[in-house]
C-alpha cells in the first residue's frame, strides 16, 4: 500500500526588498491508498504550495516528504516511478490540456511514456479510460479540447491522470472553474473512482460543503499553518478553531446544496 508522508514541512519564499514569506509552517499529514483528505482554506492559505511540493515544482525549506518511507527521488528512474504513483488533476481544464492536440493524444502520451500497456493495446486502453470517466469514446476521441464542454474537459484530464495507473491523486480545486450545474457530477465521478480504484486522494478546496461529503478527513489551513485536522464530520459539525467556524458560516448548507442538485444525471453537461 502506497503511503505519502508530509512531515513537518515549512516553505519560505524570498521576497525582493522585503522579509521572507512563510507559505507553510510545520505542516504534517499522511495520505494512504483508499483514503481522501480534504485540504481546506482560502486563497493564500498554503494549499497550492503543498500541491507544488508534491509535484516537485517547489522544494521544502525544511521538513521531509516521504513516499513509502523513503525521500522523494529528485531525478532518474526513481523520480519517474514517483510521478507515476502520484498524478495531479489541475484546477483549470481549459489550460491543462494542449489545444493543438486531440483527446486521443492526451491519453496516449502517458500510456506510452510510462509503458502501461503494450503498444498494440494502446487504442483499447485510451477508449477504456474515456469510458471510465463516463465519456463516449467515439464522440470525443478525435476532437480537440476546445470542442468539448468544461465538464468534459475535466473528465479528460482525470482520464489522463488515471492513465499511468497511479495510487495517489492530487485534485487541486478540480471543479472551481466549472459551471455550478456540473460540479456535483465531476465530484461524484472522483468519489466513485477513488473507491473503485482504491486511490488515495488529496482534495484541495476552499469549500467545506464538498469537503465534508467527499472526504474521510479534513485539514484546515490558515496562513500556512494547520489550525484544525480530524474526521470530516467532526471538523464540520464541531469545529474547534474560530477560522474553521468562519469558513463554515461562509459555506452553503451542505444538505441544501446537495438537495438542490439531487437527481441530476452525471452526463447532463453539454
Amino acid at each position: 500500500m502506497t503511503t505519502l508522508e508530509f512531515s513537518h514541512v515549512s516553505k519560505r519564499y524570498r521576497i525582493r526588498g522585503g522579509a521572507p514569506l512563510l507559505a507553510l509552517d510545520d505542516v504534517s499529514f499522511t495520505l494512504r491508498e483508499r483514503q481522501t483528505i480534504a485540504l481546506v482554506g482560502q486563497s493564500g492559505s498554503g494549499k497550492s504550495t503543498i500541491a507544488k511540493i508534491l509535484t516537485q515544482l517547489e522544494t521544502p525549506t525544511s521538513g521531509r516528504v516521504l513516499i513509502d518511507g523513503a525521500p522523494i527521488p529528485r531525478h532518474g528512474r526513481g523520480l519517474r516511478r514517483y510521478r507515476q504513483k502520484l498524478r495531479m488533476v489541475f484546477q483549470d481544464p481549459f489550460a491543462s490540456l494542449n489545444p493543438y492536440h486531440s483527446i486521443r493524444y492526451h491519453i496516449e502520451r502517458p500510456l506510452r511514456l510510462d509503458r502501461v500497456v503494450p503498444k498494440a493495446e494502446t487504442e483499447r486502453e485510451v477508449r477504456r479510460l474515456l469510458e471510465r470517466v463516463r465519456l463516449d469514446a467515439d464522440a470525443v476521441i478525435d476532437r480537440r479540447p476546445h470542442e468539448l464542454s468544461g465538464g468534459q474537459r475535466q473528465r479528460v484530464a482525470i482520464a489522463r491522470a488515471l492513465a499511468s495507473r497511479p495510487s495517489l491523486l492530487v485534485a487541486d480545486e478540480p471543479v472551481s472553474m466549472l459551471d455550478v450545474s456540473i460540479r456535483l457530477g465531476v465530484l461524484n465521478l472522483l468519489a466513485d473512482l477513488q473507491r473503485e480504484e482504491g486511490l488515495g486522494v488529496l482534495y484541495i478546496t476552499h469549500d467545506l460543503a464538498t469537503a465534508r461529503h467527499f472526504s474521510d478527513e479534513i485539514m484546515v489551513l490558515h496562513h500556512g499553518k494547520v489550525v484544525e485536522y480530524g474526521a470530516a464530520d467532526d471538523v464540520i459539525l464541531n469545529p474547534q478553531h474560530e477560522y474553521t467556524r468562519e469558513l463554515r458560516s461562509a459555506s452553503p448548507d451542505p444538505e441544501k446544496h446537495f438537495a438542490t442538485t439531487a437527481g441530476r444525471s452525471i452526463g447532463d453537461e453539454a
